[in-house]
């Protein structure tokens, strides 16, 4: 028996127009969902993966970057419908965070991961929670 964990699945994500085509290759027990001003009103399930995980296939000519506060976290949407499929997170810029709602073969609904709460209202206080 192998204390490896669970194997390692590539994902599929767009944006709703299609122009944005990336892949990761994850294990996605766990999800977080962020209360901070951007994210809330985006609605995104975020999931860090990193860099080596995370390929852009299309659309680097039609992503576009928004940045706040601090300007350390891009949060890439796409410049024709406006969805965000992937951030490069404040607390970890060095990782991306793919939205799993823009997976296209993912069910967050039927796979029902563990969705970990994070108070990025008070982004300061509350980051050493994340992992």
């Amino acid at each position: 028996m192998s204390d490896a964990g669970p194997a390692l699945r590539t994902y599929h994500g767009s944006c709703h127009c299609g122009a944005i085509r990336f892949e990761v290759d994850t294990v996605i027990d766990r999800v977080t969902r962020c209360n901070c001003s951007v994210c809330a009103k985006k609605g995104v399930l975020h999931h860090r993966v990193p860099p080596d995980r995370f390929r852009l296939l299309s659309g680097e000519a039609d992503l576009s970057t928004y940045r706040f506060g601090t300007r350390v976290a891009m949060h890439h949407f796409c410049a024709r419908c406006g969805i965000h499929p992937f951030t490069r997170p404040r607390s970890a810029p060095e990782l991306y965070t793919v939205n799993v709602r823009c997976l296209d073969d993912y069910d967050v609904e039927g796979e029902k991961p563990e969705v970990f709460e994070f108070d990025g209202r008070n982004f300061e206080r509350e980051v050493g929670k994340l992992r």
